[in-house]
């Protein structure tokens, strides 16, 4: 028994690779708290993609649907509290810059 994979899995699998380094770049490579909220979001969309791809190649839409569900519920709450700690962050630094996280006490 040998499983086909379709052609077009490998364009989906080269954007999906694409995507999450991009959000990698993005967490790595940057000293603003903002780009790095921006790069896990694009992070979690590229998961996001990736678990509807292989639903749809599975033939199994209904549990990839959940799943990526749950993924937007657990990502809104991620967000939402990253953005509450980075306005909390800039109203006492007055800066996002992630080198002054050092001096961050709690």
């Amino acid at each position: 028994m040998t499983i086909e994979i379709p052609q077009s899995f490998w364009l989906y699998f080269v954007f999906f690779a694409l995507l999450a380094l991009e959000g990698l770049f993005c967490l790595l490579a940057t000293r603003n708290f903002l780009r790095v909220l921006i790069g896990v979001e694009i992070l979690m969309k590229s998961v996001t993609f990736l678990l509807i791809v292989a639903g749809f190649l599975s033939g199994r839409m209904a549990l990839a649907q959940a799943m990526v569900i749950t993924v937007i519920v657990i990502e809104v709450v991620v967000v939402v509290v990253f953005a509450g700690v980075i306005l909390g962050f800039f109203r006492r630094h007055d800066s996002l810059d992630t080198r002054n996280a050092r001096r961050m006490k709690g």
